[in-house]
């Protein structure tokens, strides 16, 4: 690996199963380590209850507030500069609770892989333009 510089390109967001908008900051073949994602959960919207096999997440909240729920914990209220520490294998979710735009840089450790993904729900929806849409089963 060498020293460079990726820019977020938040335009190329697309939208996810999870009822969130993603933009792949960081995520390479070339660092199995580390894969960095921004979300974007709309106003009131819940993302999917899921887990990541065999990876374990961090949400830094970089704007809007919201409630996640993680495990056993109970459900709790996060805000700008909160860090979130999810576990490999936690069942987790998070509820933007605000008037805005909640944004979360989701920071896996080893890479976020759709392989990795499970949802818990039996239907996945999500929300564009206030539009719900289903997305299909998991």
């Amino acid at each position: 690996m060498k020293p460079e510089v990726v820019k977020c390109d938040s335009e190329n967001e697309f939208v996810t199963p999870e009822r969130c908008f993603i933009s792949e900051t960081w995520n390479s073949s070339n660092d199995e380590m580390l894969s960095i994602a921004r979300a974007r959960v709309e106003p009131g919207v819940v993302t999917a209850l899921h887990h990541l096999k065999g990876v374990t997440e961090r949400y830094l909240i970089t704007s809007g507030k919201g409630t996640v729920e993680a495990g056993d914990l109970p459900p709790t209220e996060v805000d700008i500069g909160d860090v979130v520490i999810i576990p490999a294998g936690i069942p987790q979710r998070i509820t933007n609770t605000g008037e805005t735009d909640l944004i979360v840089y989701c920071i896996c450790t080893p890479r976020f892989s759709p392989d990795c993904y499970h949802n818990l729900e039996k239907e996945s929806f999500t929300t564009r333009n206030g539009q719900r849409l289903a997305l299909g089963r998991p």
